[in-house]
């Protein structure tokens, strides 16, 4: 199974997304090797992508390696080589662009899972020529953001379902033409499934530990003495825990029909809110503060200001729960934010 990384170009002169998305695969790798079955494994490979906010399984021994199962990790760097044999994992050396290295690696696997740059046409077309034909899975990881909007921080009623028509924002259209392009997959004998998680929240045990959207705020909070949200802070994502994500990735594994498409979310949360809470648990005084999105985007950059931090995101995983028998048990970023004492 060949687990890849997520997300796209730099965020600003200040900060770039790759830098997050180091982390992003391993989290998720980590996290599947612990749950999948046997004939199964995720491969991480750091590149770099666009927004989501990933952690890791809660367990701490990799089910398939006690087991005595094969783990092959795809990796550009010898530090995480080297990472990677300390864990009984097997590195591969190579990166998204090394074509031919990915190509094999994908029709070896029994799956192939891309948890790695949603926005690469290029990668998923290699994933996708390499199981052609032969009836693999492939499972896609998109993200919620897809049905964002530029809010400024403003509240929107507007929730979707993954069977309703979407909006499609010009930003955006690259990434669900991706969507669209894994799922019609199926036509060339390709078991598509593309999976959508919204705001991953939750603490890693692997090689990193720290998420994205989250760990970021409190970043920006100590460095400001005071949390920040965009505009109002009304603006909602739906949210979901890590443990619960990689669950839904071993259902989809094993009951996910082909050519479907899943949201992953369970709660919801205001940025106002979480940004309250990731002030008041730090210890300060009074109450996290406003920025505009020009002042969030020196920070932020332009895709993190209008769209990690400043839309509404809001979905609902009303089919995952039914067809997939998911049953996620994290329900509150915030309750696990005032849960986490690791400041």
């Amino acid at each position: 199974m060949v687990l890849l990384d997520h997300f796209c170009p730099p965020l600003s002169t200040r900060r770039h997304w790759h830098s997050f998305h180091n982390a992003w695969s391993t989290y998720l790798s980590e996290t599947l090797n612990e749950v999948l079955p046997e004939g199964y494994f995720a491969e991480p490979n750091a590149q770099f992508g666009i927004e989501i906010d990933v952690d890791t399984y809660a367990e701490k021994d990799s089910i398939l390696v006690s087991a005595g199962y094969e783990v092959t990790g795809l990796c550009r760097s010898e530090d995480k080589a080297t990472l990677l044999k300390q864990k009984n994992i097997e590195p591969v050396a190579g990166t998204l662009q090394d074509e031919q290295i990915l190509f094999q690696a994908a029709r070896s696997a029994d799956a192939v899972i891309n948890a790695a740059d949603a926005d690469d046409p290029f990668a998923v077309e290699v994933l996708l020529q390499a199981l052609a034909g032969s009836g693999k899975k492939l499972i896609h990881t998109s993200g919620s953001s897809i049905v964002g909007d530029r809010a400024a921080g403003e509240y929107s009623n507007r929730i979707f379902h993954e069977d309703i028509s979407r909006p499609i924002r010009f930003e955006k259209i690259g990434r669900v033409a991706v969507d669209t392009h894994v799922i019609e997959s199926v036509i060339r004998d390709v078991h598509s499934v593309v999976l959508c998680p919204c705001l991953i929240y939750g603490r890693g045990t692997g090689l990193k530990t720290q998420s994205i959207q989250v760990p970021w705020m409190i970043e920006i909070a100590k460095k400001h003495q005071t949390a920040r949200y965009i505009g109002s802070g009304e603006n909602v994502w739906s949210t979901v825990h890590i443990e619960d994500v990689a669950i839904a990735y071993m259902l989809a594994l094993e009951e996910a029909p082909a050519g479907s498409f899943f949201f992953l979310e369970n709660g919801e949360s205001s940025f106002r809110e979480i940004a309250e809470t990731i002030h008041h648990q730090i210890g300060f005084g009074g109450t996290a503060q406003s920025w505009t999105v020009e002042e969030a985007v020196h920070e932020w950059g332009q895709e993190g200001a209008h769209f990690a931090f400043g839309s509404n995101s809001r979905v609902r995983s009303k089919k995952a729960k039914s067809l997939l028998g998911w049953t996620p048990r994290y329900s509150s970023v915030v309750d696990w934010l005032k849960e986490t004492s690791n400041w």
